[in-house]
């Protein structure tokens, strides 16, 4: 997903952070092409592949432990939906600790625009602890938890409800 997905990222922050009149998007894109050729498009993709690991192993691992805990302390079932969400929701707060790391990295290598500011994951990671320090790359905790939060919570109450209906054991 990376691979495909990281040139609209690449354009997406660029188109966001653009000070100044809008631009056409075939604009931004032949400008940026032009001056950081097909490379400039692949800015931060190391930062969205580790993300993505991250992201799933945190989604996956942390619900499954949070079913337990949530089952033994409300009695629950491990099916139940309130157990589902709960889940879920602890699920997606954890996302938010592990991911929001990588991706303030991520976006400040692609948000580089035409310069090349860093040489790469951990040099920008370090540039970005000292200059702005540690606690800098959880900015945007909140906003980015109520994003997480609600799309955990569809994704794994979709997947146990498929779970159930083909008639397989729950997560």
């Amino acid at each position: 997903g990376s691979l495909v997905g990281n040139p609209f990222d690449v354009l997406k922050t660029m188109a966001q952070t653009n000070s100044g009149k809008s631009e056409s998007l075939g604009k931004t894109l032949s400008e940026f092409y032009s001056k950081n050729g097909l490379g400039g498009f692949y800015r931060g993709i190391e930062a969205n592949v580790m993300r993505a690991c991250v992201l799933n192993a945190t989604k996956m691992g942390v619900y499954d432990i949070a079913k337990g805990v949530v089952t033994s302390n409300t009695g629950w079932e491990r099916k139940d939906p309130r157990t589902t969400f709960c889940s879920a929701m602890i699920s997606g707060f954890a996302m938010t600790i592990t991911v929001s790391p990588f991706d303030r990295v991520r976006t400040a290598l692609m948000n580089q625009g035409n310069q090349k500011l860093y040489s790469g994951f951990v040099d920008c990671a370090a540039q970005l602890a000292k200059n702005d320090g540690p606690l800098s790359f959880w900015r945007g905790f909140i906003p980015m938890w109520a994003r997480f939060a609600p799309t955990a919570t569809i994704q794994l109450v979709t997947i146990e409800a498929l779970y159930g209906a083909f008639g397989l054991k729950s997560i």
